[in-house]
């Protein structure tokens, strides 16, 4: 997969890699956990938004079309090199996280703070930025979220509102009331007996 990448976009897919690596030899000399799965994780990474992007044209929603892309970018590779079952479903919590970091508003960033893989995705985040990708101050707004106070945060998430590209969900779409209709329909049936 790491192959295909580096003949579309080497400089980003060798860059990301580079990092990734160099982050984790700096991590093992600080006595620092390490785990494969955030290596595997970068060393896949540079071939999933294509087919992320493939999903989406499908009409698939973008969480759903990052979770069916990773099954089958981690299905084809495991075709190469076995990758363990207990790797496989922290690189795919990590991608997701990929998906839902840029969706802040409300209670959502303070969600995404507490899941045990936030910091896994949040650093991944950073790889991706620090290997050229574009993500639009995403993680220093998460960098500086952590550091405030709950007064403080719930001002980042007020801005947010101010500017609803920032948040990144679209628009919610109003739901039509089907319930009248049910109890509309139950009348008129009931009525008819």
């Amino acid at each position: 997969a790491s192959s295909k990448a580096l003949e579309y976009n080497p400089t980003y897919t060798h860059t990301l890699i580079s990092n990734a690596l160099i982050n984790t030899d700096l991590r093992i000399k600080q006595n620092k956990p390490v785990t494969p799965a955030f290596l595997f994780a970068a060393l896949l990474w540079p071939a999933l938004p294509a087919k992320v992007l493939r999903a989406q044209e499908r009409g698939m929603p973008p969480i759903a079309a990052m979770q069916d892309a990773a099954h089958e970018l981690i299905i084809e590779q495991c075709q190469r090199i076995a990758i363990p079952k207990r790797f496989t479903l922290p690189i795919r919590e990590i991608w997701d996280m990929q998906e839902r970091l840029p969706r802040r508003s409300g209670k959502r960033a303070d969600l995404l703070l507490d899941n045990s893989r936030f910091r896994a995705g949040y650093d991944f985040l950073l790889l991706r930025e620090s290997a050229g990708e574009q993500t639009d101050g995403l993680g220093q707004w998460w960098t500086d979220y952590q550091d405030c106070n709950d007064s403080e945060r719930r001002d980042m998430i007020r801005d947010l509102s101010n500017k609803p590209e920032a948040a990144g969900a679209a628009p919610r779409k109003r739901r039509r009331n089907s319930g009248a209709k049910r109890k509309r329909s139950s009348g008129e049936a009931q009525s008819g007996e």
